[in-house]
C-alpha cells in the first residue's frame, strides 16, 4: 500500500470516527497511532509516546491556556456579559436592527476578555436573544446574528484558538494576536453593515426602538469599565513587550477576579467553580493538541517514506 493512499485511509477513518461522534482527540490519537504502527510499527511508536508526552506539555507557553480560560469563566460568572450588551444597547439599540448590532458588538467586547467562540456565543446569547425577542425581531436575524457573532471570539484577541495554533506551528503568538486584531474589527464592522442593510431590506425582521438620553448612554460606560481596563492591561502590555502572554494572561486573571470581588458579583465558591470549570476545559484542549500532534507525526512519516 503507497504512502499516499494510507494517508487517504487515514483522513477517511478519523472523519468516520468523529462522525460516529467519537471525541476528536481520541479519534486522532488512534487514526495518528495506527497510522504509525503500520509505517514503522509498535517499537518505534512506544519510543515516541515515551517521551513525547513529557516533552509535549513541558512547555511554557501553555500556561496561557488555562489562564486566559480561567479569565472568561471568570468575566462570564461575574455578569460582564450583561453590562457590554447595555453599554453596546445603549449607543446602537436605537437604530433600526440596532439590538442586533449591539449584539454584535458586545459579541466583540466579550471575546477580547473571554478567547472563545462557544463561551461568547453561549453567554451572550443568553443576555441579548431574550431582549430581541421582546423588541420583535425575528428569531432567525437574533440566531444569526449571535452564531455570526460568536465567532468574533476565536478571532479578535486573546484568542484561544489562535495560541494552539501558535503552540501546534511554533509561531509567535505576539505576532498571531496582531494580525488578527484588523480582521477582527473589520469583521465586526462588517457584521454590523451587514445587519443594517438586512433590516433596510426586511424592517419587519429588525424594528427600531427609542433611544436613551446621552446622559443615559454615558452612564452605562461606567458598567464596563473593567472591561477596558482588563483589555488595555492584558493586550496593551503584550503588544508593548512589557510581559510575556503569560505573564499578561495571569494579570488579566488576577484584574477581573479582583473587580468581581469589588463588585461583589464573584464569591470565593464562584472562583473555585470557575477553576474547576477551567480545569476540564483545560484537559479536554490538551488532549486534542496531544490527538493532533500524533496525528500529524503519522502524517509527516508519511511524507518521509513517499520521498523515499
Amino acid at each position: 500500500m503507497s504512502p499516499v493512499e494510507i494517508s487517504i485511509i487515514m483522513v477517511v477513518i478519523l472523519l468516520a470516527l468523529i462522525f460516529l461522534r467519537m471525541p476528536i482527540a481520541l479519534a486522532m490519537a488512534v487514526v495518528g497511532a495506527g497510522g504509525y504502527v503500520v509505517l514503522s510499527g509498535w517499537m518505534p511508536l512506544s519510543a515516541y509516546l515515551k517521551t513525547a508526552i513529557v516533552d509535549k506539555y513541558i512547555s511554557y507557553d501553555l500556561a496561557v491556556i488555562p489562564l486566559f480560560i480561567l479569565m472568561g469563566q471568570i468575566a462570564t460568572r461575574t455578569g460582564i456579559s450583561r453590562a457590554i450588551f447595555t453599554a453596546s444597547n445603549a449607543w446602537l439599540g436605537h437604530w433600526r436592527g440596532g439590538l442586533a448590532m449591539a449584539s454584535v458588538a458586545g459579541c466583540a467586547a466579550f471575546g477580547s476578555i473571554c478567547g472563545s467562540s462557544i463561551a461568547t456565543a453561549t453567554t451572550m446569547g443568553r443576555v441579548a436573544l431574550p431582549e430581541m425577542r421582546r423588541h420583535g425581531y425575528s428569531g432567525a436575524l437574533g440566531a444569526g446574528t449571535l452564531a455570526a457573532g460568536g465567532t468574533l471570539g476565536i478571532l479578535i484577541p486573546p484568542s484561544v484558538v489562535l495560541i494552539i495554533y501558535a503552540l501546534l506551528t511554533e509561531q509567535n503568538i505576539v505576532k498571531l494576536f496582531l494580525a488578527a486584531t484588523i480582521p477582527g474589527l473589520l469583521a465586526v464592522l462588517g457584521f454590523i453593515l451587514a445587519i443594517g442593510v438586512y433590516v433596510r431590506l426586511f424592517p419587519e425582521e429588525g424594528p427600531a426602538h427609542a433611544g436613551l438620553p446621552m446622559r443615559e448612554r454615558i452612564r452605562s460606560l461606567g458598567g464596563i469599565w473593567h472591561v477596558a481596563l482588563v483589555f488595555i492591561a492584558v493586550l496593551g502590555g503584550i503588544y508593548g513587550g512589557i510581559f510575556t502572554p503569560a505573564e499578561g494572561a495571569s494579570v488579566g486573571v488576577v484584574l477581573i477576579a479582583l473587580t468581581g470581588f469589588l463588585m461583589r458579583s464573584l464569591s470565593i465558591k464562584g472562583l473555585f467553580e470557575c477553576v474547576i470549570e477551567t480545569a476540564g476545559t483545560t484537559a479536554m484542549i490538551f488532549a486534542i493538541i496531544f490527538g493532533a500532534d500524533l496525528f500529524n507525526v503519522a502524517l509527516a512519516l508519511i511524507s518521509v517514506k513517499n520521498k523515499v
